[in-house]
């Protein structure tokens, strides 16, 4: 029973943490997007959010990926009187995306899979160990 309660418990983490990178790397893509027109608003970083439910089958508390939230900090602005989107100053409102937060953002998250991963791979271990001994 406890077998299955880590690999449980290991399997939300890696689902929640996937979301999270997908998230992120979505953020990262868009980091230099700037909006089609003038005063139209740019890319809006996303926040993953997370929250936790107590599972009734294994009695384990499984974190899951919550709402994904907007952050609500101001527009990175940038001098291009060329871009179409530019305002009558010649600026553009660039997206508040700082790829130097989402980088270190998603080294966690993979570090966090990573350590859900190790989990599986032990609890695959000690299953086959314990198995062996029951032969």
């Amino acid at each position: 029973m406890e077998f299955s309660k880590s690999l449980t418990v290991a399997a939300a983490g890696l689902k929640a943490q996937s979301g999270r990178m997908r998230i992120i790397a979505e953020n990262i893509a868009n980091a230099d997007s700037a909006p089609a027109s003038p005063g139209a608003e740019p890319y809006r970083r996303k926040i993953p959010t997370f929250t936790s439910h107590l599972d009734g089958e294994t009695g384990a508390r499984l974190v899951e990926a919550g709402r994904i939230r907007r952050d609500p900090s101001a527009f990175r602005t940038k001098h291009e009187p060329g871009n179409p989107a530019a305002n009558a100053r010649g600026e553009v409102q660039m997206p508040n995306v700082n790829a130097l937060i989402e980088n270190m953002d998603l080294r966690e998250a993979q570090r966090s899979y990573e350590a859900n991963l190790n989990m599986v791979t032990s609890t695959r271990k000690m299953l086959a160990q314990t198995l062996a001994i029951l032969k």
